[in-house]
């Protein structure tokens, strides 16, 4: 199974982090050029365990929706979100927050499957690991430039 590790270092508190992690509210800012926006279950606020999203986006240009899972929780450290319905054949998504010294340390394990055998997997190899990596390096950034400045009022 593809995974991707992403580690992004924040100058600012683990539960500021933590929260603009799990924001349904920056999460529909960080991904504005997919378009993408809960839809159903929690659709603003902060998600928590056991709680669904449903996310409605547009990729590779197909408009799809995908419905994750929040099924761990240890605040302010960690959560997981889970693919319950959607495009892939799973996607499982760790969320981990270390404090050191003044610092967050918020590493990302991101592991999916895409469907149609052979052709998914190739898919995968050439461009979906790739794209999925940028997707989760623009939304980290995101997360940091609102946890190093006051703009993380505006969504928690």
């Amino acid at each position: 199974m593809p995974s991707i590790e992403i580690i992004t270092e924040i100058d600012a508190p683990i539960n500021i982090c933590f929260d603009l992690a799990r924001s349904i509210d920056l999460h529909t800012i960080s991904t504005s050029r997919t378009n993408e926006h809960a839809i159903d279950g929690r659709t603003t606020g902060l998600i928590g365990l056991n709680e669904l999203v449903t996310w409605q986006a547009t990729h590779f240009g197909i408009r799809q929706k995908l419905t994750s899972k929040i099924t761990a929780f240890d605040s302010p450290h960690y959560f997981v979100d889970e693919q319950v319905k959607g495009a892939f054949t799973s996607l499982y998504h760790e969320h981990i927050f270390e404090q050191v010294g003044e610092k967050v340390i918020m590493k990302d394990i991101f592991e999916f499957q895409s469907p149609f055998g052979i052709f998914g997997r190739l898919f995968n190899h050439f461009i979906l690991t790739d794209y999925l990596t940028q997707f989760r390096t623009v939304r980290n950034n995101i997360i940091k430039e609102y946890a190093e400045s006051d703009k993380w009022k505006m969504v928690i």
